[in-house]
């Protein structure tokens, strides 16, 4: 499984010279809640809810999206192995909940520090294709 990050739905979405092979898109994939949040706040920062719409919300619709439950919201609330922002906490914590329950999953982001942290975190990361 596949837990993938608001950096690589935006890179998808916006069109970015960077952005992930289009067979990523037929694995499962799974992401926190929280990506919604931040994809459609990034969207309307560039009034691109128009134009970038309806691919948002089918490329959103094709995800697994795990709950901010209390277990999550908790375990972001501790230390990690190195410095980490605040949402990327919320989407690690996510990942962490998947990982103890025995679910074999890696990481698709284009954010370097927060792969310097799931690494850290004995996280795999899915090594994206530009």
């Amino acid at each position: 499984m596949i837990f993938i990050d608001t950096s690589v739905v935006l890179a998808q979405i916006l069109a970015e010279d960077m952005r992930p092979a289009h067979s990523l898109w037929s694995q499962p994939l799974i992401a926190s809640w929280l990506l919604e949040y931040e994809v459609w706040t990034r969207l309307h920062a560039r009034k691109l809810e128009s134009s970038h719409g309806d691919a948002t919300r089918q490329l959103i619709d094709g995800l697994a999206l795990v709950e901010l439950a209390p277990h999550v919201l908790a375990r972001a609330l501790e230390p990690f192995p190195l410095p980490v922002r605040t949402l990327d906490a919320l989407h690690l914590a996510s990942i962490h909940h998947l990982k103890i329950r025995d679910q074999k999953i890696r990481l698709a982001s284009y954010d370097n520090r927060m792969n310097q942290v799931a690494e850290a975190m004995g996280i795999e990361l899915l090594r994206l294709q530009a």
